[in-house]
């Protein structure tokens, strides 16, 4: 069976910037999973919640309501600090990201780029480069070689994309996207995109500018391949998993 992973910064980043592709992978027979850094404690939308630790518990279950929307197959939270990835200590964060990514071994896996997706938060920035570095490092027998035991392995993942987008939003720190290499028809899935990420109930002030977003693009996610385990020139794709060997 093909498998994608995606590696996001806080719950409701896998609706708003993966949920249309991860329902029609899913649809197709792939298996999926995504990885969120952070319980989102410390988001600017409260929900109702009196303190951070109860934000966290609130976002967790709407995580878990958004994941079950979009069909995926393993959803974790790891339990890293919300708006202070940048101050966690890499190495260990890449390799709590590292193991993920040999148990679940997929083929694909998605991030956001180092620019901070279009929103440009440093969270997301930093999700960025744990998720590369576990990409590359995770098929290395020379990184953390304590978690080869039991019957785990190194996994080498095919491929890796980071979401991007053909304009950016108004009044908003500057940010420099990655070219678009694959455009992702998800026509058929942007009710139910839609309907994920109104599951993060908390973060409900934040929906009308969501779907303004979502249906401006018209149908569409947009990627930029930044790795590949098969060398050679970029072409415009259409699907994430072209050139991938099952």
């Amino acid at each position: 069976m093909l498998r994608l992973m995606c590696v996001t910064a806080h719950p409701d980043d896998e609706a708003a910037d993966f949920g249309g592709s991860l329902l029609l992978y899913r649809s197709r027979g792939v298996e999926t999973c995504v990885v969120c850094l952070t319980p989102g404690q410390a988001g600017s939308h409260r929900g109702g919640a009196q303190s951070d630790h109860e934000l966290a518990e609130l976002r967790r279950k709407e995580f878990a309501a958004s994941c079950q929307i979009l069909k995926v197959s393993r959803a974790v939270i790891l339990d890293y600090p919300d708006g202070k990835l940048h101050r966690q200590d890499l190495y260990r964060v890449v390799c709590d990201v590292t193991k993920l990514v040999r148990e679940f071994r997929p083929h694909v896996m998605l991030a956001s780029g180092p620019e901070g997706s279009l929103t440009g938060h440093t969270d997301h920035s930093m999700a960025s480069v744990f998720a590369t570095l576990a990409f590359e490092w995770a098929g290395r027998s020379n990184r953390y070689p304590d978690q080869l035991s039991d019957g785990t392995t190194p996994h080498r993942a095919q491929k890796l994309y980071y979401p991007t987008a053909d304009a950016t939003l108004p009044n908003r720190q500057p940010i420099n996207l990655p070219p678009i290499t694959a455009v992702i028809n998800i026509g058929d899935y942007v009710e139910t995109k839609i309907a994920a990420f109104k599951a993060h109930m908390s973060q409900q002030p934040l929906l009308s500018l969501f779907e303004g977003n979502l249906r401006q693009q018209g149908g569409v996610e947009k990627f930029h391949l930044i790795a590949s385990a098969t060398s050679g020139n970029i072409a415009m794709e259409n699907d994430l998993f072209r050139g991938v060997v099952e």
